[in-house]
């Protein structure tokens, strides 16, 4: 399967499989430790905390949350990486950035936050938005997929309400417009090829 994908797909969905383990694992030890792995999630406004944005995306709330997390972020996450490598490792960076650093700016202060829903919709608000801007045939066809399977729970998950991250999803899905549009200035910026 490598050979028809070539190394950098291949490496690209490793690095997709190797987070999706990460989850797995970590959870696996904080349900060890008794849940004291979860007091890693984001501290909103607490300057000490920063760093729990990069730790943030991987804790979750029991299995259950890590379960409804999984499936999508391997699906999307997947789709992504067949742009390579560099394109998984980029999305993934800029989506759980500001996905992070806008919950810790405005989330209430005596809340903390976890899990990797706020990369899955920056994934899903990338997926779709590449193929709105890039007006290819198969990126229009994956935008279209993630918005008819995703998007009643995606713009559900966007309002405010109890004991669940909105402002991880809302600013993951405006990190995975960022990253599209990014990608999509890069790739009009490339020189064309040289035909003879």
């Amino acid at each position: 399967m490598s050979d028809r994908l070539g190394p950098d797909r291949t490496n690209a969905l490793l690095l997709v499989a190797a987070m999706v383990i990460l989850m797995w694992g970590t959870e696996v030890v904080d349900v060890i430790a008794g849940g004291r792995l979860d007091s890693y999630g984001i501290h909103p406004r607490h300057v000490d905390g920063l760093p729990e944005i990069l730790s943030a995306p991987f804790l979750h709330a029991g299995f259950g949350h890590l379960i409804s997390n999984t499936v999508p972020f391997a699906l999307m996450g997947a789709a992504i990486a067949l742009g390579g490598l560099v394109r998984v490792a980029l999305v993934t960076l800029i989506v759980a950035l500001v996905s992070g650093l806008g919950t810790w700016l405005v989330a209430s202060s005596n809340s903390v936050h976890l899990g990797a829903s706020g990369v899955v919709f920056g994934y899903a608000a990338y997926l779709v938005t590449r193929g709105l801007l890039s007006r290819r045939l198969t990126e229009l066809a994956v935008g279209a997929v993630v918005a008819v399977v995703w998007g009643f729970g995606m713009l559900q998950g966007l309002l405010p309400q109890d004991r669940i991250s909105w402002q991880a999803h809302l600013f993951g899905a405006i990190g995975g417009v960022i990253a599209a549009s990014l990608f999509a200035e890069r790739r009009r910026r490339a020189p064309a090829a040289a035909t003879a």
